[in-house]
């Protein structure tokens, strides 16, 4: 049986980080096939990625993969626990199947044991969490909290769930747990464990870093490979770059003054009257920073405003994501190399029954699975949003043309 590795990834962009990791796993696991499932236009934090899923594909096969499947946006821009659900049901289609990431521990028992407490949920973990909300915490730093005192051992776990990739990490080994999946879990210690931090000797940078870089007009060509570079750099002389959320602050004020209270509390995310502040905040400011800043508080993180403002412009509802939990995804097929295509091949003949998308006007004419068929309705809208911030050629229904990237 073929042994597969499985990298799941927003590379936004493609970096020297995302390099190393993807040529370190296949030393360490020597592979037969290398996956990517990667997210499209729209990223977890609530942001955008800054050149399109296309671009990103060819990056990614051009680097050494062998297959890239698109998550849909219903969970890549979703909270890292269902991001990492959706992640999970996708490798669900695929046999022998071990999952690389990276953390910032690198300890795969110290995130193990946080994973269990989270997935088991004992009463004195639940009891001491309820006390730590009641503070008005953010639900993350209530959680830490919480973990802390009921693993009662600070030297081993601390700042373990201050640290985002850890903390997805988690996610994944509470998923591999909640679907009773038999995905293999590794984990490789980041090089770069400072998330914003910019090493230019050492040619390495977070992806936050890098873009950064860009919006200044900074070169950035040492700190990517070359071929993920040079894609970049194509998109930018076309002027096909869309660098953060702020590019759609327009749309997303005048989406939200449209809106009712009712269908603001129905997007995913709003919670404990939170519509009432965002729609207060939608009808007196007339910039995202503002919006953003008027909304969010100790118990409502930036990114998950910002989470919810992606929701809006897309009308992704509570209702959208509880259907999602009912089945599998489809398998939505962005690009694959000559050596991949057996891959294909596996996934169909799988007893799983994924559904494997190579064209969405097939699919869309053929598909009568209502919760699907709106599953890709949102990604094909996000694709159609997302080229409005390019600088000109801003076309739509690019998931109807574009060509599957084979390399």
């Amino acid at each position: 049986m073929s042994k597969i590795l499985a990298i799941v990834a927003e590379y936004n962009p493609f970096h020297n980080g995302h390099l190393y990791h993807l040529q370190k796993s296949k030393k360490m696991l020597n592979p037969d096939y290398s996956i990517c499932i990667m997210s499209g236009n729209f990223c977890e934090r609530g942001d955008t990625s800054i050149i399109d899923k296309w671009s990103k594909t060819e990056s990614a096969l051009r680097c050494g993969f062998d297959l890239v499947i698109e998550l849909p946006v219903f969970y890549s821009i979703s909270s890292a626990e269902n991001f990492a659900e959706g992640s999970l049901k996708i490798l669900g289609a695929f046999d022998n199947v071990t999952l690389s990431f990276g953390t910032e521990c690198g300890n795969l028992d110290i995130l193990n044991n946080i994973a269990n407490v989270l997935y088991d949920e004992p009463k004195e973990f639940s009891t001491i969490l309820t006390h730590e909300l009641s503070k008005g915490l953010s639900y993350p730093q209530a959680r830490e909290n919480a973990l802390l005192l009921y693993l009662n051992d600070v030297r081993k776990y601390a700042n373990v769930l201050s640290n985002p990739n850890n903390i997805l990490g988690i996610e994944y080994l509470k998923a591999i747990k909640r679907l009773k999946s038999k995905v293999t879990p590794f984990t490789i210690k980041r090089i770069d464990s400072g998330y914003n931090s910019l090493k230019i000797k050492d040619r390495l940078a977070s992806g936050t870093a890098i873009r950064n870089l860009i919006k200044n007009n900074e070169d950035v060509k040492k700190l990517m490979p070359t071929p993920s570079f040079n894609i970049l750099s194509d998109n930018i002389s076309h002027g096909k770059i869309v660098n953060d959320i702020y590019v759609f602050e327009k749309e997303i004020i005048y989406t939200l003054r449209k809106m009712t209270l009712q269908e603001i509390s129905n997007l995913q995310d709003v919670t404990e009257g939170l519509e009432n502040s965002i729609k207060q905040a939608a009808n007196s400011c007339n910039n995202l920073e503002d919006l953003i800043n008027s909304i969010k508080s100790k118990r409502y993180t930036r990114s998950r405003i910002q989470r919810i403002l992606l929701y809006s412009i897309l009308n992704i509802t509570k209702k959208d994501i509880q259907d999602s939990y009912k089945l599998k995804p489809y398998i939505r097929i962005l690009g694959v190399s000559k050596h991949g295509k057996s891959l294909l091949s596996q996934i169909s003949n799988s007893k799983s029954k994924y559904t494997v998308v190579t064209s969405v006007k097939k699919f869309m004419d053929s598909n009568n699975n209502k919760i699907l068929r709106n599953m890709m309705e949102k990604d094909i809208l996000a694709s159609n949003i997302y080229t409005l911030g390019y600088e000109y050629d801003s076309k739509s229904n690019l998931d109807y043309t574009k060509k599957l990237v084979i390399y």
